[in-house]
């Protein structure tokens, strides 16, 4: 049972993040980033934030994102109903990058996303 609470938990998270990042006024940080899971430990006193933009340096967007922690950590608090407010590490997740790879060699290769041959006349 608590780990559905954790989970509910994690998914409002999630969606308060999505709505606060694009308001960092650090513009290390991109506009158009997204927040693709969150991991917070059972006593709520930790999360990890896993992100991911298609434009920017990854090491530049985590220091960007490490150096507003205060202020995206209170505007969580903000937003969220909960005791305690999660200290909040950020990390990269690099799957949409890779993804985006493995599309552009499907494509050189001649073929689409589901494995057949693409049409030249496209």
């Amino acid at each position: 049972m608590a780990t559905h609470r954790i989970e509910r938990i994690n998914e409002e998270i999630r969606k308060e993040l999505a709505r606060i990042l694009p308001t960092v006024k650090d513009p290390r940080v991109p506009k158009l980033i997204s927040v693709t899971a969150v991991e917070t430990t059972g006593d709520l006193k930790e999360c990890k934030v896993f992100v991911s933009a298609l434009e920017g340096s990854e090491e530049d967007m985590l220091r960007g994102l490490k150096s507003s922690g205060s202020y995206i950590r209170g505007a969580l608090s903000r937003g969220l109903r909960l005791r305690y407010t999660p200290e909040l590490s950020f990390h990269a997740d690099p799957s949409i990058k890779y993804g985006l790879h493995i599309n552009e060699k499907l494509h050189e290769l001649g073929l689409d996303g589901n494995g057949e041959e693409a049409d030249e006349s496209e």
